[in-house]
């Protein structure tokens, strides 16, 4: 997700005719620019500089498990202070506390406001140096409030899978999440982007299966607890708060954990 969403919204209303054929009638279109314009003017979590991007947790002794995280500001943790309570910081706390028992080196090259275009230079990144073991993936938010086409959105996201897999690392990703839920966009314009994010999600899980990677489809496993529980969010009603990222950690548990158990143990 973006730190100003608002911005992406109103730019995609005044440059296309597609909201007035949604919202029915040109009066409807009006009130989705208007929508657009307050959720412009959103103050928006942004990304916590002294957050520790990189962590050791779990036990020694055992192999570590080298995890990273990719993709927009979901895998940077925007919306909480701690690094406990990123997704990343809960995924990693969960896997050393699981049955393998692992030590985890956690680290993150995602970037705020990322799209699936930025994921080469991610993966470069995530490449240098120490190689990862499993690679998780959150991406899509953003590529669906700039309207880009969900075909060629996941085709950018099927090419960074399948480098990471060439280069030996399990990938999970995380799809678009349910942009319907977002309380800082307000109906019926929540229910559009809702809607292209689905899009988006349907798209990126092709490309992934095919490039050789593991989904989790955000959307539909958490989607609904996100609509029913404001608590899911931050204080600005868009990014994640640590309930959110601990219920979409344990979405992504199950599979991240396959991933790890078949990665070689380094």
């Amino acid at each position: 997700m973006n730190s100003t969403p608002g911005g992406r919204l109103a730019g995609w209303l005044a440059r296309t005719a597609a909201a007035s054929l949604l919202a029915g009638t040109i009066g409807g279109a009006a009130v989705l620019a208007g929508q657009a314009v307050v959720a412009r003017s959103r103050r928006y979590a942004q990304p916590e500089l002294g957050l520790a991007l990189r962590a050791t947790v779990g036990r020694t002794g055992a192999p570590p498990l080298r995890l990273v995280l990719l993709g927009d500001s979901s895998a940077l943790g925007v919306g909480v202070d701690r690094l406990g309570d990123t997704i990343g910081g809960q995924l990693a706390e969960l896997l050393a506390e699981g049955a393998a028992g692992r030590q985890v080196r956690l680290s993150s090259v995602g970037v705020s406001g990322s799209r699936s275009t930025d994921l080469a230079t991610q993966v470069a990144r995530a490449l240098l140096g120490e190689q990862p073991d499993v690679a998780v993936i959150l991406i899509g938010a953003n590529d669906a409030t700039t309207l880009r086409r969900p075909t060629d959105a996941a085709a950018y996201l099927g090419a960074a899978v399948h480098r990471l897999r060439q280069a030996g690392v399990e990938v999970v990703v995380g799809t678009c999440p349910d942009l319907g839920a977002v309380r800082a966009i307000a109906p019926p314009l929540r229910q559009i982007v809702g809607w292209v994010g689905r899009q988006v999600g349907r798209a990126q899980t092709k490309a992934v299966l095919d490039a050789g990677g593991t989904v989790v489809d955000l959307a539909a496993e958490t989607g609904q607890v996100f609509r029913a529980d404001p608590g899911t969010f931050c204080h600005d009603g868009y990014h994640p708060s640590a309930d959110g990222y601990r219920v979409w950690a344990h979405a992504l548990l199950p599979a991240v954990a396959a991933a790890a158990a078949v990665s070689p143990r380094r």
